[in-house]
């Protein structure tokens, strides 16, 4: 059976420029994705800090997303009485609650389920007073969702994305 590591780098989710030797011998079983993330070895990967704000995540998480998603544009952001965000993306407006970032992530899934250009963002959990995240390429969830490290908090919003049928 591959190790994590390998499987990884079959599925050419690792950057290239990994030294994988010295990476071994700091992986902890059952943490290797949150360790590969705040390490910045996986393609795609983003360590949050804690103290960041949802509206301004917005703009490195579109990024992030690719395809359809770098058309987004936060219009409003509110405070009071609960934090809100409005973004357009076209001629459609939306206002989310963002009490969080892992609010926020779930509504960028959500909005860009269809456009098979854009990645899907998995919530690996935090390390290191980091939320640590994943932009990945839809094409390869349904392989992901069936390896055993892959335990994502939002599994169930990033499995939805997998099994759709990608059509913008």
């Amino acid at each position: 059976m591959a190790t994590p590591l390998q499987r990884l780098s079959q599925l050419g989710l690792l950057k290239a420029s990994l030294d994988r030797g010295s990476l071994r011998a700091t992986q902890t079983p059952g943490c290797e994705l949150l360790q590969l993330c705040n390490a910045m070895v996986l393609e795609g990967g983003l360590s949050v800090s804690s103290d960041v704000r949802p509206d301004e995540l917005i703009g490195p998480l579109a990024m992030a997303l690719g395809g359809r998603a770098r058309e987004l544009r936060v219009i409003e952001v509110r405070d009071h009485p609960r934090q809100e965000m409005t973004v357009r993306l076209g001629e459609v407006e939306r206002t989310w609650a963002v009490q969080d970032l892992e609010a926020l992530v779930h509504h960028l899934n959500d909005l860009f389920k269809s456009d098979p250009s854009s990645r899907a963002l998995a919530i690996l959990g935090e390390l290191e007073d980091q939320l640590q995240l994943w932009a990945l390429d839809k094409r390869v969830l349904a392989s992901l969702l069936g390896e055993e490290f892959f335990r994502p908090r939002n599994r169930k919003d990033i499995s939805a994305l997998a099994q759709k049928p990608t059509r913008w």
